[in-house]
Order: C-alpha cells, then sequence, then structure tokens
C-alpha cells in the first residue's frame, strides 16, 4: 500500500500540474481547479469537491508521459489513483474517482448531447477506455454505489477545461480536503 500524506498529494498536483491536460487547452492543475470549483459553485459535497480535485491524479502518477492516449494508450488513470487516495479518504471520495471514466462511457451511451460535446481528445480517449456501454453495461453501472456521484464528477471533469479560467489556488481546498481525510492518517 502506498502511504502519502495530504502534502504529498498536493505536492504531487503542484509539482507535475504543469503538465499538458491530454492535449486540452489546460494544464492539469488548470483542469483539477477548474472541476474543484466547479463543484463548489454547485454545492457539491466536500467529499464529491475532493474527487474533483484528485479525480486525474492518475494521470500524474504513470510514466506514460503527458498524453499517453495520443500514443493509443489507455492509462487506466482512475484505478492508478486509488492506492494513492485510498489511505487518506474514504469511499465516498474515492468510488466517484475510480467510477468516472466508467461514468463517462455511460453518458455518452444515454446521452447523445453529452457524447457530442466531447472534445475530440476526450473522444480518443473514450475508444480506449472501451466506447460506449452496451444497455446491460449501462444497467449495472446504474446499481454501483456512488455511480450518482462519478456522473456529477463526470460532468464536471468535462465542463473543467477553459483556458485561463480564474479559479481559488489549491491551498483554498485545504478546509475541504481536511474535512475529508481520514482519520486514520
Amino acid at each position: 500500500m502506498i502511504k502519502l500524506t495530504l502534502f504529498d498529494l498536493l505536492e504531487i498536483l503542484q509539482s507535475r500540474g504543469h503538465e499538458q491536460y491530454g492535449g486540452e487547452a489546460v494544464t492539469q492543475l488548470e483542469h483539477a481547479l477548474q472541476c474543484a470549483t466547479l463543484a463548489q459553485e454547485n454545492q457539491a459535497s466536500p467529499e464529491l469537491i475532493t474527487a474533483c480535485l484528485f479525480h486525474d491524479l492518475g494521470h500524474l502518477v504513470h510514466d506514460l508521459g503527458e498524453n499517453a492516449a495520443e500514443k493509443g494508450v489507455n492509462d487506466r488513470h482512475e484505478y492508478r489513483a486509488i492506492p494513492w487516495l485510498r489511505p487518506l479518504f474514504s469511499e465516498a471520495v474515492t468510488e466517484p474517482i475510480r467510477l468516472h471514466v466508467e461514468a463517462k462511457r455511460y453518458l455518452c451511451a444515454v446521452d447523445s448531447d453529452y457524447y457530442s460535446g466531447l472534445s475530440a481528445n476526450s473522444r480518443q480517449s473514450l475508444r480506449l477506455q472501451g466506447g460506449l456501454f452496451s444497455t446491460q453495461e449501462v444497467e449495472a453501472f446504474l446499481g454501483l454505489p456512488y455511480a450518482k456521484e462519478a456522473i456529477q464528477l463526470r460532468r464536471l471533469d468535462e465542463a473543467a477545461k477553459i483556458p485561463e479560467r480564474i479559479t481559488p489556488f489549491l491551498e483554498d481546498f485545504m478546509a475541504v480536503l481536511l474535512l475529508c481525510k481520514s482519520s486514520n492518517d
């Protein structure tokens, strides 16, 4: 099990967050801050705000380069982040993160407007992630705990790609993060 502190996770976002977010017009850190800010503006729970901040941490903790999808590689970032996050946060934070790629596949299967609004980079990664869900996969996904929160996270994720959008700083989310941090850390 990977054992890091909350400050270690924030340092990863700070030090590696300058990397481009999958070919989008924002960096990883800008994307994370926008997603968390949107969650906060929509009065999301502290757990969902925290999930929004860390949902793409998996992109920053592998050695596949800045845009693995461009190389035809599914980096499986939704799973890579979990060992880093699970010691610090409850399932209310980690499960929406683990499920946010499945939520994308779900939304694309049930909402043509959502699919048509995806960026080219997001469509490319969708193909690598397995494409649209089948009817059976849609039903199975909806039955999962935290599916609803993963869908919320996914919608915020797609909206968090605006160049030069003003957001709070990373440290401005500390109070929310501390509310969510497990007491056994």
